[in-house]
């Protein structure tokens, strides 16, 4: 399977190159490159909110966990925790970001003045 999966990355990326690297005036090429454009931000952004949650479910778990060894120091895991979670949160809305700048800016089209 894991042949399969790195194959099948391989002609996409062959595939979204060619498109990307086609006739400027071809929109078959910038509609394919496009699309895998918009599924490349969907993927990183399922990645990103995946792992935040993956991350968020960890660190509150760490945080009862503590809470219950010793109850006293439950304001102080409390605060830390929600500092951590705002950090992870802010990972995902960066990952978000910079999927909606490769998106609308037109950064692979020359016009974002690169």
């Amino acid at each position: 399977m894991a042949k399969f999966s790195r194959v099948l990355m391989l002609m996409v990326l062959v595939g979204t190159v060619s498109a990307a690297f086609a006739a400027e005036g071809d929109p078959m090429a910038r509609a394919v490159f496009y699309g895998a454009l918009a599924i490349g931000a969907g993927v990183a952004i399922g990645a990103a909110a995946g792992g935040g949650a993956a991350g968020l479910g960890n660190a509150i778990r760490g945080v009862l966990e503590g809470m219950a060894r010793n109850p006293n120091m439950g304001p102080k895991l409390l605060t830390t925790m929600f500092i951590g979670m705002a950090l992870i949160e802010t990972f995902v809305l960066y990952a978000l970001l910079i999927a909606i700048i490769f998106i609308f800016t037109g950064i692979f089209d020359s016009k974002a003045g690169f």
